[in-house]
């Protein structure tokens, strides 16, 4: 704060006196399975996680199977290294405990954070423990929006997927048709019994299918970005990232426009 000044230049804001967060009118979002930021090649190289997230400029990031203090991953705080790299605030959630320290989904954000919290998620097994991180950005007592992060089981049975979709319905039934994105590993395929249940009250970046798994030859997507309310949303631009050895999950990328943010076409003159 600079003489009742606050400058935002990344979203083009500037605010006079008391600073209000303005959300931009297009939102770019990056979802990213990073394998605890080791590659196809077996190198751990968070620098290279980096370089794929700063090449897109994102505002948001959801981050699965993110490392905080693991054995495997050199003890490093996986979520602040890459907040640092990235230039952008962090937010981690464990999930569970794991190889003496702790692992889970992380949110990188460039807009600033009003409050988060963790969800676990139902589960019918033994092992992994999963759950959907809810970050809300923007302005607590303005305009704000709801990121979520999530990373889904992956056995073959869809019954502990759809459970969580009712999980993730919860979280978000009280937003007030506040604005809501999702991002993550669904570990579904778009034409299973999962998207289509997404599909009721979700719209989806990519109407076609674009393949994000395995990374070095892409044969399926399990990895999406999905926006409610569906119809206050237009997709700008979605692509998967060009990137086959950093993790073994390529990235998706895509520009969100709020519809109800598009400036008024000028009154004509009478």
């Amino acid at each position: 704060m600079i003489n009742g000044l606050w400058a935002i230049a990344a979203w083009g804001v500037i605010c006079v006196g008391a600073a209000r967060a303005e959300l931009p009118q297009e939102i770019r979002i990056v979802t990213y399975n990073i394998h605890h930021g080791e590659g196809t090649d077996g190198k751990l190289d968070l620098e290279r996680i980096a370089a794929v997230i700063n090449a897109e400029k994102p505002d948001l990031v959801g981050l699965n199977e993110v490392d905080q203090g693991c054995a495997r991953s050199q003890k490093i705080d996986e979520p602040a290294v890459l907040a640092k790299l990235t230039g952008m605030t962090h937010v981690f959630e464990k999930n569970i405990d794991h190889d003496g320290g702790k692992y889970g989904n992380a949110v990188l954000s460039r807009l600033p954070i009003v409050r988060h919290e963790n969800h676990k998620l139902p589960s019918d097994y033994e092992g992994e423990q999963r759950g959907v991180l809810e970050v809300e950005v923007g302005d607590k007592d303005g305009e704000s929006l709801l990121f979520l992060c999530t990373h889904l089981d992956y056995r073959p049975d869809d019954h502990e997927r759809l459970a969580s979709i009712e999980t993730i319905e919860n979280v978000v039934a009280n937003s007030d048709g506040q604005p809501v994105i999702l991002a993550g590993d669904l570990n579904a395929t778009p034409e299973s019994k999962v998207m289509e249940t997404f599909a009721k009250s979700w719209g989806r970046s990519n109407s076609e299918p674009v393949a994000t798994f395995p990374a070095a030859k892409p044969e399926k997507q399990i990895d999406y970005i999905l926006f409610r309310p569906a119809a206050e949303w237009e997709v700008v631009e979605t692509r998967v990232l060009d990137e086959a050895v950093a993790s073994d999950h390529r990235g998706m990328m895509a520009v969100l426009r709020r519809k109800s943010s598009q400036p008024e076409s000028p009154a004509k003159a009478n």
